[in-house]
């Protein structure tokens, strides 16, 4: 038996692949803005929960959430542009808290091989909101779950079980789903993974290995297509459709490697658990690009902010594993979940949320380049809807510490956010934030610029 001793997770891969929860930054933040009674609880939190990179230790105790808003134990508020990209429509919105109480009076649970009405509504509601042929439905409780059931269906209607996806993604933290993901803080000593997971670069040009120059040549689609043509026997290409960093792909990409999956017999599964149901001012963030694939993966959001649910939407001719069970998850079409994501999906259609998201990103990076344009330490800003990123460079390096330091001088000042690939600030606000709250947050992340460039925090 190995013994218990822990080791210490690689700091440089956690500020490649998500937020830092260890260094000198996260110990000075514990110090000056946690009191007692929140020491203590993330110390129980530590003595009880196994401990794992990017959650041990806890950043800090909620009590609260509402809206565009979190409340901690000790009663300090900060808008929530992280969310875990789970509150498209806010946390606790009336409408969606209304359905499950609701539900909770009639129907609580759903036992396996029934069926009921939330979870027949939710499944067409989807269905009739897809473009193409997307009209078969499975639930899941869970992204990482969902996942695998589109790679169960690829093998199933393929015969095949090779897949190619793209180094830095991320599709869960299972082990089906880092095998074909590209983060390494989840797949480092985690082998063997499953077989005939292939990978490919991204289309991310800021780290682009083709060096295409100032004319983009879709290297990075070719090279999906020559894997398929060399391995020959490849089940499906499994990809976010847009990175939740945000990296946007060249407008053509999807296109290219739509027609080279249909050349080589490939399904295309995209991966929209964290972007899609409006975020990125599209209801499907593939719409963007003018493609539709074979299987589209969604959750977060799908729970209304409340309730762990995903689920993949298929083209109606992969409807060919009747024999086999896919998923059947104990609590697969959990009512009460589908009642949480039938009112999600009513209330983003309803108020508008999509074209709302769309306008509102359009005017956030104008308004974040405007902002941030000659202060130290700003590189540049972007974004798709509300997937928005502010990419930070260093004095002396990659602007790995700076963006760190950013992150924690916005959070005194009541802005809570993600930082991703080490230096790219990463805002996902609901896409009901009301605008005097976007205008707050670009003015907190405005003072924590110029803060950290002045040595204040």
């Amino acid at each position: 038996m190995k013994n218990n001793k822990q080791t210490v997770p690689n700091l440089d891969s956690l500020r490649t692949e998500g937020d830092i929860n260890l260094g000198k930054n996260r110990r000075l933040w514990s110090e000056t803005q946690q009191e007692p009674s929140t020491k203590q609880m993330l110390a129980e939190d530590e003595r009880w929960f196994i401990h794992q990179a990017m959650s041990t230790p806890c950043l800090n105790v909620l009590r609260a959430a509402s809206g565009s808003w979190i409340e901690d134990q000790a009663g300090h508020r900060y808008l929530d542009f992280h969310g875990n990209n789970v509150h498209q429509v806010g946390f606790g919105h009336p409408r969606v808290i209304e359905a499950i109480k609701a539900q909770l009076d009639t129907l609580s649970f759903c036992t396996r091989r029934y069926t009921n009405e939330p979870a027949i509504q939710l499944a067409k509601k989807l269905a009739s909101s897809a473009p193409g042929d997307l009209r078969r439905v499975l639930f899941a409780p869970g992204g990482t779950a969902a996942i695998g059931m589109a790679l169960k269906l690829a093998r199933a209607a393929t015969g095949r079980f090779k897949t190619i996806s793209m180094w830095d993604s991320f599709h869960g933290a299972s082990l089906d789903a880092i095998s074909i993901g590209g983060e390494a803080a989840f797949r480092q000593n985690a082998g063997p993974l499953l077989p005939g997971c292939e990978h490919v670069p991204p289309p991310d040009a800021s780290h682009c290995p083709f060096r295409c120059g100032g004319t983009c040549n879709l290297a990075c689609a070719d090279y999906v297509e020559y894997v398929l043509e060399r391995e020959g026997d490849v089940a499906a290409v499994v990809a976010e459709t847009v990175r939740n960093v945000p990296v946007i792909p060249p407008p053509d990409y999807w296109r290219r490697i739509r027609a080279a999956c249909d050349k080589h017999g490939a399904l295309l599964i995209l991966d929209e658990i964290p972007i899609g149901l409006g975020r990125t001012g599209k209801f499907f963030a593939f719409e963007h690009f003018n493609v539709v694939p074979d299987i589209v993966v969604l959750g977060k959001g799908l729970g209304g902010g409340v309730f762990p649910l995903a689920g993949i939407l298929a083209r109606d001719g992969l409807n060919v594993a009747a024999e086999r069970s896919l998923g059947h998850y104990t609590h697969e079409k959990n009512p009460v979940a589908c009642a949480a994501g039938l009112a999600a999906l009513e209330v983003i259609e309803q108020e508008g949320l999509v074209s709302r998201a769309a306008k509102l990103g359009q005017q956030a990076v104008v308004d974040l380049q405007r902002r941030l344009a000659g202060l130290k330490f700003f590189r540049s800003a972007r974004g798709l809807g509300l997937l928005l990123g502010v990419e930070v460079c260093g004095t002396n390096g990659n602007g790995n510490e700076e963006a760190e330091r950013i992150m924690y001088a916005a959070l005194r000042r009541g802005l809570n956010f993600k930082v991703s690939k080490g230096n790219v600030l990463t805002f996902a606000p609901p896409l009901n934030v009301l605008e005097a709250d976007l205008s707050r947050a670009w003015e907190i992340l405005e003072e924590s610029f110029v803060a950290v460039a002045e040595s204040k925090d």
